[in-house]
């Protein structure tokens, strides 16, 4: 039985209690500049605005710009950076809250900081809240308390460099002069004051690119400025950090052995999710406090808090890793150049393998068109008596070399002259075999010649659409219909699997009794970093080459190289599907044979199968400007990156269509063509079909099955106005809860 008024009966002493309403605090605006313009941590496109806030008179001396503050904002508190300071606002304030905590002592993100994270946002199509997630890392409180001490002057501060340090730095230049042309040119613009942009082609030999970088560093510490390196992985930061600290006695950030338990040190190490979050905030703190001038690190050091003019550096700017995975998807060559330029710094692209953005910037200064990411550069290249000199003798054992030398292996995949040469290297240390990665892909190539099969229209590699049982392009999505083999006038098509798998299995009875190793982070064992320097075969993927350390007392060079390098399987170069599977395949080679000895040493390389011939002779010469001069005059006729500005557009079908139309670039719109080579050519490739995320379930599966991609393309004084195009059709799609997943990219590494 219940009635309106039942109570619910509570023996004494348990009977709930009654909470008295506290009375809100009262606040008064802050007297100087009470509204705060605050960058929310909101990823949603359309809200990547500030938002103003009041500020109480209490924090107004905290609440700084910069600092990190926690507000309200719906019904939820989130976490902000203040922008600026104002006086007045549009909002009324009557509908303003006020901020409820300032959660820094001092500003996180600096006046120079806030501009570099506005220009990259507009750069790649983004809001300040997509680079501010990862370019500032999670707040540790406890570090906040220890950068007090250190800025009280209880920790070791920043210290002077020495005389010794100062005689490295010129012996350093002295080698460098030897070896490269141009090279006082860098030496005064690492000293001066003005922008400049350089491609540094590095010269081969274990750690070499390493001992150059340290160089480039020291100069630009001595002189006063900051150094930001970005390299592709840890690994190589580990080498890097290493000759920092044993040739030019630099000490890695970390704890200073004192009674205090502080920190110091000459650079830091910044990383994403491979340092723990304190040791992660830490070293930011340590940056952009000035503590530390030199930040060296993977992607994300891309993002280090320096201040004024600095050195930015990019190692292997051909590596996947440059790309971000998530929105705006900045490149991290893109970023460093723009805020070289922006602090009045130098940016420098240091790679064996010249990529075909820098062979661009590298080419004549009228035709080389400035963007927020790119522009003109001077080429440093290695004296050619260097190069020879400190180069192994590399071969290139295709069927033609193998018939001329009567091996009567010819097909083999390591034939009887690769067995002997091999051999011969193993009685004076370890032998590297580089195999392609581990995997299985399909691509289509001529029954005939075995030249890979390409789309008449856009060059893009051909693929089997299992939906139509017929043939497609995989860029433009074009339908492929009496194909012909420009080379041999053949008409049939064969699938060509590319895989490696049991190479250890196969090598073991061509080199018995010797002891084999296999580095691959698809295999049990995983990646192995380093091997004694003793007779072995080391079989390793790209990426995961052991690097070679000295026994037996011998620490000189000869006793951290390989005698011989091979690889394998060059014909697999042949049908890799990217746009820059011929330089790709070129920088794996060649980071390959970067750790082997010199000829002057004994040293060879061996390059076994058929592959393109530019690729072949590139490595044998080691001149990578060979292939990037040919990927540039080919990328020239077909209207590709970089010669033209390109942006991928995905999601669903009719999603996808409504942007480009929006945009213009269907054809009769505004951008519905673009020049190539003096005649006009359809701005839109595609568009494309393409799988569904791995994270799609049942529930989603409706809605993603027509998943489509395409490519627009414009001229590259058109790419600024692309990007913020871009952002403003998607803005409008999430704002106005348009059905259907909508995303892009600038500068796609890829095109599918």
């Amino acid at each position: 039985m219940t009635t309106p008024h039942a109570e619910q009966l509570a023996l004494d002493g348990l009977a709930p209690r009654k909470r008295r309403r506290r009375a809100p605090a009262e606040r008064e605006p802050a007297v100087d500049k009470p509204i705060a313009q605050i960058v929310l941590d909101v990823q949603a496109t359309h809200l990547g605005r500030t938002f103003d806030y009041l500020v109480d008179e209490k924090q107004s001396e905290q609440a700084l710009p910069g600092t990190m503050v926690r507000v309200r904002f719906g019904g939820q508190r989130v976490s902000g950076i203040i922008w600026n300071r104002t006086d007045s606002s549009d909002t009324p304030e009557s509908s303003m809250r006020y901020i409820e905590r300032v959660l820094t002592p001092e500003p996180l993100v600096s006046a120079a900081m806030r501009r570099d994270v506005e220009l990259i946002a507009d750069a790649y199509g983004g809001t300040r809240a997509n680079i501010l997630r990862f370019a500032v890392p999670a707040r540790v409180a406890r570090v906040d308390q220890e950068q007090r001490l250190a800025e009280s002057g209880a920790w070791q501060g920043r210290r002077r460099f020495t005389d010794a340090q100062a005689q490295a730095r010129d012996a350093g230049f002295g080698r460098l002069a030897q070896s490269y042309d141009h090279a006082r040119q860098l030496r005064d613009a690492l000293e001066g004051t003005a922008f400049a942009s350089f491609v540094v082609d590095a010269l081969p030999g274990a750690a070499r690119w390493a001992r150059d970088l340290a160089w480039m560093i020291m100069t630009a510490l001595l002189a006063g400025k900051s150094a930001v390196a970005v390299l592709p992985t840890n690994r190589e930061v580990n080498d890097l950090a290493a000759v920092l600290t044993a040739a030019c006695g630099l000490r890695p950030f970390a704890p200073n052995q004192s009674a205090n338990g502080g920190y110091s040190g000459d650079f830091a190490i910044l990383e994403g999710s491979a340092m723990p979050p304190a040791e992660r905030y830490r070293a930011y703190r340590a940056v952009a406090t000035g503590q530390v001038r030199c930040a060296i690190g993977a992607r994300s050091a891309m993002y280090a808090p320096v201040e004024g003019p600095a050195l930015f550096v990019i190692v292997d700017d051909l590596a996947y890793q440059n790309m971000d995975g998530f929105m705006p998807y900045p490149n991290a060559r893109g970023v460093l150049r723009l805020r070289a330029k922006a602090h009045g710094g130098v940016f420098v692209s240091l790679a064996n393998v010249r990529s075909p953005i820098s062979q661009w910037e590298t080419g004549d200064p009228s035709a080389v068109r400035e963007t927020p990411t790119t522009g003109f550069s001077t080429a440093i290249r290695p004296l050619p008596a260097v190069v020879k000199e400190q180069s192994p003798w590399i071969r290139w054992l295709n069927r033609d070399e193998l018939a001329r030398l009567a091996d009567p292996s010819i097909g083999a995949r390591v034939p009887h002259t690769a067995v002997r040469i091999l051999t011969k290297a193993l009685e004076r240390g370890p032998v590297l075999l580089s195999i392609p990665a581990d995997g299985i892909t399909e691509a289509l190539s001529c029954a005939r010649c075995h030249r890979q099969a390409r789309c008449p229209r856009c060059t893009g590699p051909l693929e089997h659409d299992p939906r139509t049982n017929g043939v497609r392009c995989r860029w433009c999505g074009a339908a492929v219909v009496n194909w012909t083999c420009p080379g041999c006038g053949g008409d049939r098509l064969r699938v060509v699997r590319v895989g490696a798998a049991g190479t250890a299995q196969e090598l073991a009875g061509l080199f018995r009794g010797v002891p084999i190793v296999v580095s691959s982070r698809s295999q049990p064992r995983g990646l192995v970093d380093t091997i004694p320097c003793r007779p072995q075969i080391v079989i390793a993927t790209p990426g995961c080459e052991p690097r070679v350390l000295p026994v037996d007392g011998n620490d000189g060079a000869a006793g951290r190289e390989y005698r011989a390098v091979a690889i394998l399987d060059a014909w697999t170069s042949l049908y890799a599907p990217g746009v820059d599977a011929r330089p790709d395949a070129l920088a794996n080679w060649m980071r390959s044979m970067a750790l082997c000895a010199p000829r002057s040493r004994g040293g060879q390389g061996l390059l076994i199968g058929e592959t393109d011939p530019v690729i072949a002779q590139s490595l044998m010469l080691w001149d990578s400007r060979l292939l990037a001069a040919k990927e540039i005059e080919e990328r020239a006729q077909t209207g590709l990156p970089p010669v033209l500005a390109a942006a991928c557009v995905w999601g669903r079908r009719d999603t996808v269509m409504q942007a480009i139309q929006r945009l213009g670039a269907l054809p009769g719109g505004e951008w519905g063509t673009v020049n190539v080579g003096g005649e006009d050519m359809p701005a839109m490739l595609g568009p494309v079909p393409i799988p569904q995320p791995p994270t799609v379930n049942a529930r989603e599966f409706a809605d993603t099955a027509d998943r489509v991609k395409a490519v627009v393309r414009v001229a590259q004084s058109r790419r600024a106005e692309l990007a913020i195009r871009l952002r403003t059709i998607v803005a409008r799609h999430v704002a106005a809860r348009e059905p259907g997943e909508l995303r892009f990219r600038l500068d796609p590494k890829d095109l599918i």
